[in-house]
């Protein structure tokens, strides 16, 4: 394994950027929970540690507070935001409250560059977000910046290798903060940049080749980036070891299956099964119009539907899933973690403990710009790696309403002049999402002299970087005109077009 840099979580929502923009410099880095052992650090060959950020105050009862001997491992700290308070507070220094929260941008001026500057311009513009404010340096300490706000912005021990900065390098608003990462990383700990796409499918091959031996792997693909990527990287480990089923149920984008088929059974020659699962769900979703129902119905099936699959296929030892980093992390459910719990990973679908599968996860050390990097590499389409995201019931969450055989053609229909049309300008692969969503309400319309009673179908395009919080993409006029024009031309049952507008929150992605 590469050189690894730890990132320790105080519960700061950055914390997983911060992880990303070390990678981005081609140097490993692992998140750790704040109570991580300095002895576990050890044992994992750390070479630097970053303090993250954190919505806590040092001030504060239960105030997060890492094991203190990780500052005798004699290896680099650097404390971002509520990470140099830490510091102050640990090493002997005095911390204040400020008078107001500092949030948003200031000006940062260096008066000493140092090895964390190196290279860089003495006034840099800085994202702030912090209420106490470091008042008295720790012994050993120098002030090498200064803000408005305070006199200890940037702070060093050149004999010790620690630092501290009051503001988030990690993030877009920092100028050149990339830069002050890299310098920590490179000039500081000295890390060698190992961390490359090529050495991670390498190490990646021959770990899976060990783990598996000659056992068999069964892997859900659904087509989205994750299990394509896993489905590519297994495959060539162990190629015809692995099984791939995929669930035909019915919910699917027009000419979804046939891609699937031609681009994993045919180009990569993987040993693929395609269940036609389409009736079974549609009946089970019969008059069923809830959103909640809809999807635990959808669910339910498909555990159903895999979980006989495998009995077709016959014995396997390893149940395969594109589980990534931001999951893993995620799911760590520590008692006194800072940060709210956001989910609890389990593997596919919930497929029962019965079925006493051993997981096998390759992509769970990724990122997901590291994944699309992997699937490039491998030879995986364009169309592959960079899809959009497509939620795990498919259409059954953009028919609104009861779902029937008919809605779901006349939204494939339309969904695909979408798609065509975002393609073509190439703006498909600078948004977020772009779909189309069934409205179960009809309309007036005029075709020729005639009058009809049509369906509505809405266009959501949206912008994200995480799909956390999301803005309505602001398209051509002219382009839209011509997708509309499209759908009500070709798609007979659709007799008018609504644009949604609406941003996250207070709307969600999808409409159910």
């Amino acid at each position: 394994m590469p050189q690894t840099i730890a990132v320790l979580d105080f519960g700061s929502q950055y914390t997983q950027v911060i992880a990303r923009r070390i990678r981005e410099c081609e140097v490993y880095s692992k998140i750790y929970h704040y109570t991580t052992s300095a002895e576990e650090l050890k044992r994992d060959g750390v070479i630097g540690i970053i303090l993250s950020g954190g919505p806590s105050s040092v001030f504060a009862k239960n105030a997060p507070i890492p094991d203190e001997k990780l500052f005798q491992l004699g290896v680099p700290v650097l404390g971002i935001c509520y990470g140099i308070q830490l510091m102050g507070r640990l090493l002997g220094g005095a911390v204040a409250k400020s008078t107001h929260r500092e949030y948003g941008h200031g000006t940062l001026s260096i008066t000493k560059p140092g090895r964390l500057f190196a290279k860089l311009p003495r006034k840099l513009r800085v994202w702030n977000s912090h209420g106490d404010k470091l008042t008295e340096m720790p012994p050993g300490f120098s002030a090498i910046g200064t803000t408005d706000n305070s006199p200890y912005a940037v702070i060093e021990d050149r004999k010790r290798d620690f630092y501290g900065i009051q503001f988030h390098p990690e993030v877009f608003h920092t100028e050149r903060g990339v830069d002050v990462i890299r310098n920590f990383l490179l000039n500081v700990c000295g890390a060698k940049q190992d961390w490359t796409t090529k050495d991670y499918i390498n190490h990646s091959v021959a770990e899976i080749r060990k783990i598996v031996g000659k056992s068999r792997v069964i892997l859900g693909l659904s087509g989205g980036v994750d299990s394509s990527v896993a489905a590519a990287l297994i495959h060539k480990a162990i190629g015809k070891q692995l099984t791939c089923v995929f669930v035909d149920n019915g919910l699917l984008r027009k000419g979804e299956r046939e891609a699937v088929e031609k681009l994993y059974g045919d180009h990569f020659h993987i040993d693929l099964r395609v269940v036609d699962a389409s009736k079974l769900f549609l009946r089970r979703l019969k008059g069923v119009d809830e959103p909640e129902q809809k999807r635990k119905i959808i669910g339910r099936t498909f555990v159903a539907v895999f979980e006989k699959s495998l009995k077709s296929i016959g014995h396997a030892d390893f149940l395969a899933q594109g589980t990534l980093y931001p999951d893993v992390i995620e799911s760590v459910a520590i008692a006194g973690n800072p940060a709210a719990l956001i989910k609890s990973h389990h593997n596919v679908g919930g497929l029962p403990e019965r079925m006493k599968l051993k997981l096998l996860e390759p992509l769970r050390e990724l990122f997901k710009d590291e994944v699309r990097a992997v699937g490039a590499a491998l030879g995986l389409p364009k169309e592959v790696v960079w899809r959009q995201p497509f939620p795990g019931p498919g259409l059954g969450v953009r028919v609104l309403g009861e779902i029937t055989k008919d809605k779901l053609e006349v939204l494939r229909e339309a969904d695909a002049i979408l798609v065509e049309e975002m393609k073509k300008t190439g703006l498909y692969w600078k948004v977020w999402q772009s779909f189309c969503v069934f409205l179960p309400v009809k309309s007036v319309g005029v075709v020729g002299d005639e009058r009809n009673y049509s369906w509505v179908i809405a266009v959501r395009v949206v912008e994200s970087i995480d799909a956390m919080t999301a803005d309505w993409a602001r398209l051509p006029y002219d382009l839209l005109q011509h997708i509309s024009n499209r759908i009500t031309n070709e798609v007979r049952e659709v007799s008018r077009v609504v644009l949604d507008i609406s941003s996250k929150p207070p709307a969600t992605i999808e409409w159910e």
